[in-house]
């Protein structure tokens, strides 16, 4: 989290995502002959590694090909950006929020760049509305391979002393009851595979700020949670992992009040001469959720720049 006084962005960040497009660092190398260029004699065997005698291999490695991933808020600066990066690796992502709106405008970005994207107007709060989605998922795909929930907590920030019993608790139970459904209800389906990841966003760690309510009370909790799940599914195959950043500036709406005095506190939180942004958010998730993260679960990934402390 920032430090210093402001508001904290929630899960699904400040507000909707931009158009941002997957990486295609790859499609924009240049193909290089090794032989011209660096003088190299050709190498018995280079073939087998997976190069070419004319320099950098030219097929791509999808980390998730033919992976199918669910993800709720998706419409949202987060969940888009994760859609964004699941789909640019290969993976069929179905997105899952309340404002179609919002969803297509992922969804068209994913299909402009050749990936495949499918929208539903799900609450991620309503179990019936949960466990039909999931299930109709696996049902067309086949498999439920990723379960990614980023829905904002609808959290009210007041301190402690002056925020209503209901405001504090509000964060708690939507991120507990949601994280709750959204991940039984992809387990059911991962437990059968014996294989699957569930990513959860947010985080915890030593530190707070005042005046938060009971948003970093649900961080907590919502890491209890993973911890409980993790213990119980892991022997199924099933991995679960959450991933934490310090804020992201990019997701902060020009018209929030105070915009830049937050802005110098998520920076200044940072030990890097940078803080995470939206593309580092789906760059690590995309090796979370892949057969390369294989052997981490029950984890926090820390891509906060040094602002979050692990503890």
């Amino acid at each position: 989290m920032p430090g210093g006084a402001g508001p904290v962005p929630g899960p699904s960040g400040w507000g909707p995502s931009g158009r941002e497009g997957p990486d295609t660092l790859d499609s924009r190398i240049r193909q290089v002959d090794i032989r011209e260029n660096a003088k190299l004699r050709p190498v018995p065997g280079l073939t087998n590694a997976g190069l070419t005698l004319s320099g950098i291999r030219k097929d791509k490695v999808m980390l998730l090909e033919n992976k199918t991933a669910v993800i709720y808020g998706a419409g949202g600066a987060i969940g888009g950006a994760v859609a964004r990066a699941f789909a640019a690796e290969g993976a069929t992502v179905y997105l899952a929020g309340r404002t179609q709106e919002r969803l297509d405008r992922v969804a068209r970005d994913i299909q402009a760049n050749g990936g495949t994207a499918r929208t539903a107007l799900v609450d991620a709060l309503d179990e019936q509305q949960v466990d039909a989605f999931v299930d109709g998922v696996a049902k067309r795909a086949g498999r439920i391979d990723i379960s990614f929930n980023v829905i904002s907590f609808g959290d009210v920030q007041q301190p402690l002393m002056e925020i209503s019993a209901d405001h504090f608790l509000q964060p708690v139970a939507v991120a507990l009851r949601s994280q709750f459904l959204t991940t039984r209800a992809a387990a059911r389906h991962m437990i059968k595979a014996r294989s699957g990841v569930v990513l959860t966003f947010g985080g915890s760690g030593p530190q707070t700020l005042p005046g938060l309510g009971g948003f970093k009370v649900a961080l907590d909790a919502m890491e209890g949670l993973r911890r409980q799940w993790a213990t119980e599914l892991g022997r199924n195959g099933v991995r679960v992992v959450t991933l934490v950043t310090g804020g992201i500036l990019e997701t902060i709406p020009w018209q929030t009040e105070g915009r830049e005095e937050i802005e110098r506190d998520i920076q200044a939180a940072a030990h890097l001469n940078r803080t995470a942004t939206l593309d580092d958010v789906g760059h690590a998730a995309v090796f979370a959720a892949s057969d390369r993260a294989g052997a981490i679960t029950d984890a926090t990934i820390n891509i906060s720049a040094g602002a979050i402390v692990d503890y």
